[in-house]
């Protein structure tokens, strides 16, 4: 589990490395918030909810979360320290959990930043709060489901389409 930690720690240092992390947070909280206030009809509703806001969800987590996770082992291949990797004391179950955490993490501080509309929502009217956190808790796992854990996802066996190993 201490390996996990340590590739946790360093995908996310990487994240926070480059633009990537900061350039997904700002599209999605700024495509969060375009899709709740203009096309969901946040205000016109006249209801004290977040139902706009995570009606958008799954359609935010299709398109950004596949940009956000696919650097994941392409990034150590590209970079060729995939063969350290592979050559160290690391199991592969560990490697995956340390990338696949490190993306949740990133996404999960995505949705955090989104706080602000739930204070809007409870400033203009009286919400029932536990549906919004349950709601937070369901994008949150929901977001967990969309990141492809592995180099060689099940879908791809299904359909037949074969990863080329150099």
């Amino acid at each position: 589990m201490r390996n996990a930690v340590i590739i946790f720690r360093r995908e996310l240092a990487s994240y926070f490395a480059t633009p990537l992390a900061l350039v997904f947070i700002v599209i999605f909280l700024v495509l969060a918030g375009a899709l709740a206030f203009q096309l969901g009809g946040f205000y016109e509703r006249s209801q004290a909810d977040l139902a706009p806001f995570f009606n958008f969800h799954p359609w935010l987590y299709l398109f950004l979360i596949p940009a956000l996770s696919m650097r994941l082992w392409a990034e150590e291949r590209k970079s060729g320290s995939i063969e350290l990797l592979m050559t160290l004391p690391v199991t592969p179950w560990q490697a995956v959990l340390g990338k696949f955490l490190a993306a949740w993490c990133v996404a999960a501080i995505a949705l955090a930043l989104t706080f602000p509309i739930w204070i809007t929502v409870n400033y203009l009217g009286d919400p029932d709060n536990g549906a919004i956190l349950a709601a937070y808790v369901g994008s949150l796992l929901q977001r967990a489901g969309g990141t492809p854990k592995c180099r060689r996802p099940p879908c791809l066996w299904r359909t037949g389409i074969r990863i080329n190993r150099e």
